[in-house]
């Protein structure tokens, strides 16, 4: 079979700061995913990428060619607007837990394609698969059928959503490239918009722990994410949230399952709440729902038995008791004062070293391993109070998560101010 391009001419148009045409984005992503472009080729034109950056018109090409590599889901048929939601990944970021039986409960589907965990940064399957009988995996007709009656699903993506994602995916992930922004919102965007909601709000991550460390950067990868959304249709917002510390009092799987509960209880941390309304409130507002305030939804228990139908549908007893910890090991202050600093990454790691993490995609996981922290900053703490607790049934790996967690937490004096970050830093649309 004649190729209607060179891989090598590709890769030297964007080695020398050209700009690619449509025909040779088309052509180049489809040839790799047919394994005509090697990985080697792929590798130099994505370190390309990365030196020299992608025009608005380039990167939407690409996300379309990902985009074409695989099937579209269509969900116009519902009965409701659709909206969802992705987050860029952080440490105790339970949010789409609470955050899809709430929106569901307002009178909008949600078609939340969820991933699982690498290193530090927890996944939304591995959470939910700490409940008993809880099934991640799907059928398209399956999916469908729960978003009609119930409103809600969490569940993995299929193979056939932009399979050139995958593959360019695992390829950045052994080449230094992750961090090209034209590569990263075409592989978010790519999924998202090829899934098929109408509307979508970006959770774009900033802090220690998230994958953008600094502020710039993360608006430029918002700005870049929503302008790809806007290109294809898809109502797109964007909203820069603070990762410097931990979201909420818990960090790994089960542990975070039982955080989100209380959220759809009417309690729950005062950062997790916040954050799932405004959250909620975005994509309501995205999909045309303008009349109907989420807060009331939690506390009139809606939101709850949203939860308890889509956790149902998908073979979980929303009632069943989750597993816990053969071992726990607390931390403690060493002196009065007031918890100055909680770095998140530090948190991370912590919970990945006591079994809720995984550094291969193969790896296990364990369900009641994590980190459970009992005050945030600024909270006041006593010497001899606790200030976290480890959770693992393999009690060796207490040794090197305390390791993580050396220098990366302090105890201030009582009078000084220690403000916390706002977290909400930014809106993007």
């Amino acid at each position: 079979m004649s190729e209607r391009f060179d891989a090598v001419d590709i890769i030297l148009t964007k080695r020398d700061k050209g700009t690619l045409s449509d025909g040779q984005i088309d052509w180049v992503v489809d040839a790799y995913t047919r394994g005509v472009v090697a990985e080697e080729q792929m590798s130099a034109l994505a370190m390309a990428i990365l030196l020299n950056g992608m025009s608005r018109a380039e990167i939407s090409r690409w996300t379309n060619a990902m985009i074409a590599s695989g099937e579209r889901m269509d969900f116009s048929s519902l009965s409701r607007p659709t909206a969802d939601k992705h987050s860029t990944g952080g440490v105790g970021d339970k949010i789409t837990l609470p955050l899809a039986p709430l929106v569901a409960a307002c009178g909008v589907a949600v078609p939340q394609l969820s991933g699982r965990g690498l290193g530090h940064t927890g996944g939304t399957l591995d959470k939910l698969e700490a409940i008993p009988g809880w099934q991640a995996g799907l059928s398209n007709e399956q999916m469908m059928q729960q978003l009609e009656d119930v409103g809600a699903v969490i569940c993995a993506a299929g193979s056939g959503l932009a399979p050139a994602d995958k593959k360019l995916y695992a390829l950045r992930d052994v080449t230094g490239t992750v961090e090209a922004i034209p590569l990263i919102a075409s592989s978010i965007m790519s999924k998202k918009i090829a899934e098929g909601t109408g509307a979508l709000v970006l959770d774009v991550k900033v802090g220690s722990g998230a994958f953008m460390k600094d502020v710039d950067r993360a608006r430029e990868l918002a700005q870049t994410m929503v302008a790809l959304g806007t290109d294809a249709g898809v109502t797109t917002v964007a909203l820069l949230t603070d990762m410097s510390t931990p979201l909420g009092l818990t960090a790994g799987n089960g542990l975070e399952v039982t955080e989100s509960v209380e959220v759809l209880a009417g309690g729950g941390p005062a950062d997790v709440v916040e954050l799932t309304v405004a959250l909620a409130r975005e994509m309501l507002q995205a999909a045309g729902k303008t009349d109907i305030d989420p807060a009331d939804a939690l506390r009139d228990g809606r939101a709850m038995d949203a939860w308890r139908r889509m956790i149902s549908a998908q073979g979980g007893d929303p009632d069943a008791r989750l597993p816990t910890a053969k071992e726990q090991q607390v931390i403690t202050a060493d002196r009065d004062g007031v918890l100055a600093e909680l770095d998140a990454l530090a948190v991370g790691v912590a919970a990945w070293r006591l079994g809720a993490g995984r550094a291969r995609k193969e790896d296990a996981v364990q369900a009641a391993a994590g980190v459970q922290m009992h005050v945030k900053p600024g909270d006041a703490v006593r010497a001899g109070d606790p200030v976290m607790t480890l959770h693992t049934d393999t009690p060796e790996r207490f040794d090197r998560a305390q390791e993580a967690l050396v220098g990366k937490w302090s105890i201030g004096d009582a009078g000084a101010s220690h403000d916390r970050p706002e977290l909400i830093i930014d809106r993007i649309s």
